[in-house]
C-alpha cells in the first residue's frame, strides 16, 4: 500500500518513534532500506553502516527515515530507533499480512530448526498443503517452485519478513511455523509482531561476544521475550534456567503448556520407545489435548529429536491439528542438513547436522556413542568467524568430553583466520587422549576423517550441513556441501 507523509506520521507517533519530521504532503509507492533495491518514488529507511554518497546512486528515493538528519535535500523523518520504525513502516506498507495468519513460533538455543519443520509438516496435512515456513534453512511461502528459497538469517530482517508473509497470503497460505531468534529480538526484527502459539525449547550458553549479546543473562532475556508476544505459550520442562523462563512466562499467561519425558515434571510427556540410527519411536501419554495421545515414528534419528516432536505436537493441537495429521508429519518430516547419515563401506557412518552450540554438539556426540558404544567418534568441526565467540571453547570441551579424533577445520571463517579460530578451540581441548588434526581445507579434512574411521566407527560432520557456501572475507564463496562432500568420498 502507499505510504503517506500523514500514515507515516501516525504510525511512527503510535510507537512514540517520532523525533521530527518534514512539512510536507507526500505518498511513497515503495519502501526498502537498501539503496540497491529502490524503485521509482521509494522511502528510504537509513539503517546500518549507510553512507550519504549512496544517494547519489539513485533518484528514486523521495524521502528518508533516519536516526540522524543527513545533510541532502531530502524530506527525513527522523526516529529515536530507525530498526523500530522500519518494521512498524514495513507491516503497513505490505498491508499488515499477519493479520490472515495463523502463526506459530519456535526459540531455543537448539532444535528450532527441526520442531519448525515438524511443525510445518504436521500443518501442511491439516491444512491441505497452506502452512508457509520461515527457518534457518528455507523460506517456503507457498507450492510453487518460485515460492521457496535458501534463508541467510534464521529470522529475516522486519522488511523481507513482512514481504515474505505478503507473498505467502497472497498465495493463499493461512498458517505460518518460524523461528525466531535472539538476534531478532535484540535487533528489533521482530518488533511488533505477535504469535498465536509461542514455544520455548531450551537455553544453553550461546551468541555470546563483541557483535552479540554481551553476556548469558542478556541472551536469555532475549530469548524470553517470545512469551511477551505469544496469546499461548509452551515450555520444556526438562530446560535449564526452568524456574527463570517459568517466572517470566507465567507473568502474562495463566496457563503454560510444559513438557518433559514421563517422569520429568511436564504437564504432558512422553516416552521414548526406541532410538535407532534412522528413525525414533515415542509415545504420547494421554492429557486434555486429546489429539496428542498414541505413538509415533519419527523420521530422524536421536532421543533429542523426540523432545522437539513434543513441543511440535502441543503447538499443532493448539492450532487445531487431528492425531492423524501429527502421525503423518512427523513420519515423513525430512529436514535438510540434520541428521543425514551415510553408510560408507569398510568406514562405519557418517552423519552430516548443523549441530553448531554445545547443546546441540553434546546431544549429537551423546547418541553416536550410544549407537556405536563399541566404535570410535570421530569430529569434523569448526566455528564461524566474527560472531559466536564462546563457541570455540565450548567445542573444545565437547569433543573432549565425547570424541576419541578430532579434525579442526574452516566454517564460514569471515574476516578471521581458520587457523587461529581452530587453535582457540584446542586451547579448550582438557583431554589428553583425544587425537586432534588441524586441516583448513574442509574438504580434505571431511575425507581425512572418513579414511581413518574404521567399520565400528562414526564419523560426524558438524556445522554446515548442506550449507551451498562457505562465508570467507565478506563473500559467500561456493560449496558443495557436507553430505555432497561425504557421498564423493572414495578409498
Amino acid at each position: 500500500m502507499k505510504l503517506t507523509s500523514k500514515t507515516i506520521e501516525q504510525l511512527l507517533i503510535e510507537q512514540q518513534l517520532l523525533v521530527s519530521k518534514p512539512n510536507i504532503d507526500l505518498a511513497f509507492d515503495f519502501l526498502h532500506y537498501d539503496t540497491r533495491q529502490v524503485k521509482a518514488n521509494t522511502l528510504l529507511v537509513v539503517k546500518g553502516a549507510f553512507r550519504p554518497e549512496y544517494l547519489t546512486h539513485t533518484a528514486d528515493i523521495e524521502g528518508l527515515i533516519t536516526e540522524t538528519i543527513l545533510d541532502v535535500s531530502l524530506p527525513q523523518w527522523q526516529v529515536t530507533n530507525v530498526q523500530k520504525a522500519l518494521a512498524v513502516l514495513s507491516m503497513a506498507f505490505f498491508d499488515y499480512p499477519q493479520k490472515a495468519l495463523w502463526i506459530g513460533a519456535f526459540t531455543g538455543t537448539k532444535g528450532k530448526t527441526t520442531a519448525a519443520y515438524m511443525a510445518f509438516n504436521i500443518l501442511k496435512d491439516a491444512t491441505n498443503n497452506h502452512t508457509a515456513l520461515f527457518s534457518t534453512v528455507d523460506r517456503i511461502t507457498g507450492t510453487g517452485p518460485g515460492d521457496k528459497k535458501k534463508s541467510d538469517l534464521t529470522t529475516p530482517e522486519s522488511y523481507e519478513l513482512f514481504k515474505d508473509m505478503r507473498q505467502a497470503v497472497d498465495n493463499g497460505m493461512t498458517h505460518l511455523i518460524m523461528e525466531v531468534s535472539s538476534q531478532a529480538y535484540l535487533k528489533q526484527r521482530v518488533y511488533g509482531l505477535r504469535y498465536n502459539v509461542g514455544a520455548f525449547l531450551n537455553i544453553s550458553p550461546d551468541h555470546i561476544g563483541p557483535n552479540e549479546h554481551p553476556t548469558f543473562e542478556d541472551y536469555l532475556a532475549h530469548k524470553m521475550m517470545l512469551f511477551d508476544h505469544s496469546d499461548q505459550v509452551i515450555v520444556n520442562a526438562e530446560s535449564e534456567h526452568l524456574k527463570t523462563v517459568l517466572g517470566h512466562a507465567t507473568q502474562t499467561h495463566d496457563k503454560v503448556y510444559t513438557y518433559s519425558l514421563a517422569g520429568q515434571g511436564g504437564n504432558y510427556s512422553y516416552v521414548s520407545r526406541e532410538s535407532a540410527i534412522h528413525e525414533s519411536r515415542l509415545i504420547v501419554e494421554p492429557s486434555d489435548l486429546n489429539e496428542l495421545a498414541g505413538e509415533y515414528r519419527l523420521n530422524l534419528p536421536g532421543d533429542f529429536n523426540e523432545s522437539n516432536a513434543m513441543a511440535a505436537l502441543i503447538m499443532t493441537a493448539l492450532a487445531g491439528a487431528k492425531h492423524e495429521n501429527m502421525v503423518h508429519g512427523l513420519d515423513v518430516v525430512f529436514i535438510p542438513g540434520r541428521m543425514l547419515s551415510l553408510p560408507i563401506v569398510g568406514h562405519g557412518v557418517a552423519f552430516v547436522d548443523y549441530a553448531h552450540n554445545y547443546a546441540s554438539m553434546r546431544a549429537l556426540l551423546n547418541f553416536a556413542q550410544n549407537q556405536y558404544p563399541e566404535g570410535k567418534v570421530l569430529v569434523v568441526v569448526g566455528s564461524p568467524g566474527n560472531k559466536g565467540v564462546s563457541r570455540r571453547a565450548d567445542f573444545g570441551r565437547v569433543v573432549s568430553e565425547l570424541a576419541d579424533i578430532v579434525y579442526l577445520t574452516a566454517d564460514d571463517p569471515q574476516f578471521e583466520s581458520p587457523k587461529a579460530i581452530a587453535d582457540e578451540i584446542a586451547e579448550n581441548i582438557n583431554n589428553k587422549q583425544l587425537e586432534v588434526h588441524f586441516e583448513m581445507d574442509r574438504i580434505k579434512a571431511i575425507f581425512q576423517a572418513i579414511k581413518q574411521s574404521g567399520e565400528r566407527d562414526i564419523v560426524i560432520v558438524a556445522g554446515k550441513g548442506e550449507d551451498p557456501y562457505q562465508k570467507i572475507n565478506g563473500k559467500d564463496v561456493p560449496y558443495i556441501g557436507d553430505y555432497a562432500v561425504v557421498q564423493s568420498y572414495h578409498d
